[in-house]
């Protein structure tokens, strides 16, 4: 029957189809079909209740998956069908064609005679770019019936002239007020507010990605959400490929399948069957982008926790190993302390004081490296608490970047003309302190600290200078500001992409804040009190930074960062993560 309709439908793909469907089918639902089976084998012999399961939610977004690789097999095979058709039709052009004798007399005749003609044009072009000669070469031109460049001496000039800038002038007369306004390229002038002002502010937010109001009329930003769908384009593709072009990862988690089947057999583990598991595991963590040293303590973690266990079918065996992978991963994402910095605030904010005491603001002090996106985070931070109707001062206490002031105060003011979801009476609600460059910083800290106490500012967002871990005289600079303002949180900006780096800067930012604000005469070291992650939306399931900056500090991870706009802050879950670090 398969036969008989490939000769009447001409499906020829009819196998290549089933055996990609197969194969994409077990791969896409691999976790839930090892559940699945799992189960089947944990109830084998057990009468009575049957676990039930929702295939239609389990199998969701198949026919989709299954229409794509329809239409790729299709295409292949018209492509196939069109590349046989021209082959077929070379030998009869073979047959058809003079010999080579023949094939040199005719063809040199007529190669000679597309060189001259090509030569002539370049001539007849090159009199057309040289003024008067240009005359002669378009009559020539014309005698030989070809196309060429006008030759007259009015033509192409004025066309140039055309796209020429106006000079400006530059007399010696007094400037006056008409000049004044033509030179004024700034967008504080109203009909600028009226029309490009209102279009770069809307490029500034994306509406898409806003974030959710709680039943308490709270803000939350969005939870970031490793998308599914490209892992299903990846299959697909590599289902379409040639048969000599497919590659299959070697070290993959997917690929420990082999070193799975040895441990099955109702045999105990031990630390020797282990090994080439965990190696391969290891080898999986940092193609994840987990730094060495943490992937070695999470693989020991892994081991530690399957030695001494009896293991049956290698379906148990691999969820075994996946489970104690997922639980390691899991314990040491999940955060020690609250991740809720909003509850933080509103906390200080509402706790009773002294009729005599006047309440202190909230202060958050960026730190990090050059060029991580620290500004530009904090004014996405700013737009978070903007929305949740809090006051906010930005510090700018990065005096020695050329240009960070002024970066701070296009932030502002773009962030107190925004009227997204709530913010629309945020003109008094963000505002910049600076004291221009070449200052102390941590008493231009200090400074913003006692303005916002003054006049009632909820938050104060403290930017700091990047420096590099190993500068010590920048990093004592450094634990002076956090020792004479005693931030209530140090947040540590890091970028996704550097991997074994991250844990080199995080753990010398620590180190450094801790020993030299205690040796400053505060007496009690402060160390990192929480992490945002920039250039998070690069990184695709390379998450591997995350699980080493939080294996490092202990502390959690409160932000990452994934866009542009000023609503580009996104909220980590750990089950998320874990799942994409588990992902082959």
């Amino acid at each position: 029957m398969d036969v008989a309709y490939q000769r009447i439908l001409q499906l020829t793909y009819v196998n290549d189809l089933l055996t990609a469907l197969k194969n994409v089918f077990v791969k896409y639902f691999e976790p839930f079909l090892t559940s699945f089976v799992a189960s089947l084998h944990t109830a084998k012999g057990v009468i009575g209740e049957v676990p039930s399961w929702n295939f239609a939610q389990a199998f969701e977004g198949w026919d989709n998956i299954f229409d794509k690789l329809l239409k790729g097999l299709e295409d292949r095979a018209a492509q196939d069908r069109k590349a046989r058709l021209r082959t077929g039709t070379r030998p009869v052009l073979e047959e058809s064609t003079p010999s080579s004798d023949d094939q040199s007399t005719h063809d040199t005749p007529h190669d000679e005679q597309q060189i001259a003609r090509n030569v002539q044009a370049l001539k007849n072009r090159l009199r057309g770019r040289g003024g008067r000669r240009g005359g002669s070469g378009g009559r020539t031109a014309s005698r030989n019936g070809i196309e060429s460049v006008p030759s007259s001496d009015t033509e192409s000039p004025a066309k140039r002239k055309t796209k020429t800038k106006a000079q400006r002038k530059w007399g010696d007369e007094p400037v006056t007020e008409s000049d004044m306004a033509s030179l004024d390229f700034s967008l504080d002038k109203d009909e600028a507010k009226g029309s490009q002002g209102s279009h770069d502010l809307q490029a500034l937010v994306d509406q898409a990605s806003l974030g959710l109001r709680t039943r308490d009329g709270l803000y939350e930003v969005k939870d970031w959400e490793f998308s599914k769908g490209n892992d299903a384009d990846k299959l697909i593709a590599m289902a379409l490929q040639p048969e000599g072009d497919k590659t299959t990862p070697s070290s993959s988690l997917g690929a420990l399948g082999s070193l799975f089947a040895r441990l099955t057999g109702s045999k105990t583990l031990s630390e020797q069957d282990l090994k080439p598991v965990l190696e391969g595991m290891k080898q999986h963590l940092m193609k994840k982008n987990v730094a060495k040293e943490i992937a070695d303590k999470v693989c020991e973690g892994v081991g530690e926790s399957l030695v001494g266990k009896k293991v049956g079918s290698f379906q148990t065996t691999n969820a075994a190993v996946r489970t104690a992978l997922s639980t390691s991963l899991t314990r040491i994402l999940t955060p020690k302390t609250s991740t809720d910095l909003l509850l933080s605030i509103r906390t200080k904010l509402s706790s009773p004081l002294p009729s005599s005491q006047q309440r202190m603001p909230y202060s958050i002090t960026f730190v990090g490296v050059n060029g991580v996106g620290k500004s530009t985070n904090l004014s996405k931070v700013c737009f978070w608490l903007i929305q949740n109707g809090l006051r906010v001062l930005i510090a700018a206490c990065d005096t020695f970047r050329s240009g960070a002031v002024e970066q701070l105060r296009v932030h502002v003011r773009n962030l107190s003309m925004l009227g997204v979801n709530g913010a629309a009476d945020s003109k008094g609600r963000v505002e910049l302190f600076e004291r221009g460059y070449g200052k102390d910083a941590a008493a231009i800290a200090k400074e913003a600290i006692a303005y916002g106490k003054d006049n009632d500012f909820d938050v104060v967002l403290i930017d700091t200078a990047g420096r590099m871990q190993d500068n010590e005289p920048l990093m004592r600079a450094l634990a002076k500001l956090v020792s004479v303002n005693n931030p209530d949180k140090i947040i540590f900006v890091g970028e996704a992409l550097v991997g074994n780096e991250a844990v080199d800067q995080l753990t010398k930012f620590d180190r450094a804040l801790r020993d030299f604000s205690s040796a400053s005469g505060s007496g009690k070291g402060r160390g990192i009190d929480g992490m945002l992650v920039t250039k998070w939306d690069t990184v695709d399931d390379k998450v591997g930074a995350a699980l080493s900056m939080t294996y490092v500090t202990g502390q959690p991870i409160i932000f990452v960062g994934c866009g542009q706009t000023y609503t580009d802050l996104r909220q980590l879950r750990v089950g998320n993560v874990v799942q994409a670090i588990l992902d082959d």
